[in-house]
């Protein structure tokens, strides 16, 4: 993985304490909407990682295969993540 491993890991210890602060939410009976604001908040931090990774996989790995001459799978990998992606 050639991706910023240092911000990634940043990212995702942030999205750890919310998800932890989302659980005592939760546990304390907290107000509907506070919690739902919490999980959004942290799935856009998920979605952040997400694309860093896959910024990192095109710029790098994909690059590479085509360099390689076997850019079409890594294309192929490609669209079969963002198909699940936006299902």
């Amino acid at each position: 993985m050639k991706a910023d491993k240092k911000k990634i890991n940043r990212l995702l210890n942030t999205a750890k304490g919310q998800l932890n602060g989302i659980s005592k939410m939760i546990e304390e009976d907290r107000y509907c909407i506070d919690i739902s604001t919490q999980i959004m908040a942290t799935q856009a931090i998920l979605s952040k990682v997400n694309h860093e990774i896959l910024r990192a996989h095109m710029n790098h790995c994909v690059k590479e295969a085509f360099e390689e001459g076997n850019g079409e799978e890594k294309v192929n990998e490609i669209i079969d993540i963002l198909e699940k992606m936006y299902k």
